[in-house]
């Protein structure tokens, strides 16, 4: 498969008179190629003297073209993060700053709601006290979800507080959870099951395996729907010396093929997305560099690969934008 990459400088079009996106928490997909970006709204004073803060969950189409936008952020998780579009085309939000995991259907009306907003998995209820890794009716900074649409069960990464991944019913009732904060030794020696710091990205395979990116631990861990541990696929181009402190397996995706014979992997450490052998995990091409320019990212973040191979980016901090990347032209060895 072809792994050379190049910006698609047309995409998105111009957002509607006067929006002003703040940082882009998470980007994720439909069947339809529709793009569902959580926008956290956190635009200067500056910029609200002259635009109009962008609504926090906006859709652009495969042109670029918003076509759809939505929210309340009195209600939605606080500081969006992560996202999924499961296959009844609901949207699901979690928020490093909240407790809760949501559910939306596309129109943006609440469904399913985990845990109670600014309430947390702590000693003491609060975003400030120490991390119990054990409650089953809410989260402690929830950073991702997705949805296994055969069993219906809802695989949540429990994220910048917990230590844990925990999975739900359909109508969103504990089930189980495995994971806990590692050792040391447990994240240099890559130890199963156990987290060197921020449990943060997670995605399902079409074999149902649960990939779960222990961001500081630079590598993504991969379990059976049960929490068995299958094998450690690492992303080594951080630090000599783990816990990472900024980690480089922040966020994974598939290629579409049948088979997923590629990984994309967001390697935030460096500002670069890896792409991967699946079966192997070795790295096969990267794409992007630190940088404000196009195909550059500040504080590259989350990403989703569409049904054509393209990559979208998300970045937070000071780069606050999507970008779109396409399959280049393939390099041709030899001739004249």
């Amino acid at each position: 498969m072809n792994t050379t990459y190049d910006i698609d400088p047309t995409w998105p079009k111009e957002l509607p008179s006067e929006w002003v996106l703040g940082q882009i928490g998470s980007v994720s997909l439909d069947a339809e190629d529709n793009l569902v970006v959580l926008n956290r709204g956190d635009i200067t004073d500056e910029e609200a003297e002259v635009g109009v803060n962008a609504p926090p969950v906006i859709v652009f189409d495969r042109h670029g073209s918003v076509i759809h936008a939505w929210g309340d952020r009195e209600i939605l998780p606080i500081k969006l993060h992560g996202s999924f579009v499961d296959h009844e085309r609901c949207v699901w939000v979690t928020g490093m700053h909240d407790g809760i995991v949501q559910k939306y259907s596309w129109e943006g009306e609440l469904l399913l709601q985990v845990g109670t907003r600014g309430l947390f998995d702590t000693t003491d209820g609060s975003i400030d006290g120490d991390a119990l890794n054990s409650a089953s009716d809410r989260f402690f900074k929830p950073s991702g979800v997705v949805v296994d649409e055969v069993s219906g069960e809802v695989f949540v990464s429990d994220g910048y507080g917990n230590r844990r991944v925990v999975v739900l019913d359909a109508e969103g009732r504990f089930l189980r959870q495995w994971g806990r904060q590692a050792t040391m030794e447990e994240a240099r020696s890559g130890y199963p099951g156990v987290f060197a710091r921020v449990v943060h990205g997670i995605a399902l395979s079409r074999d149902r395996l649960v990939y779960v990116c222990d961001r500081q631990g630079d590598r993504i861990q991969v379990f059976h729907r049960d929490g068995t541990f299958v094998r450690n696929i690492w992303v080594r181009t951080g630090t000599d010396e783990l816990p990472d402190a900024r980690g480089t397996a922040w966020w994974v995706d598939f290629s579409p093929d049948a088979e997923q014979r590629l990984l994309f992997v967001m390697d935030g450490r460096n500002e670069h997305v890896r792409i991967l052998d699946h079966a192997t995990g070795q790295i096969l091409s990267s794409f992007g560099r630190p940088g404000h320019q196009l195909g550059a990212f500040t504080h590259g973040h989350t990403l989703a690969v569409d049904s054509g191979c393209a990559v979208y980016v998300g970045e937070t901090n000071w780069g606050r934008r999507i970008q779109r990347f396409v399959p280049g032209r393939p390099q041709v060895k030899g001739g004249n």
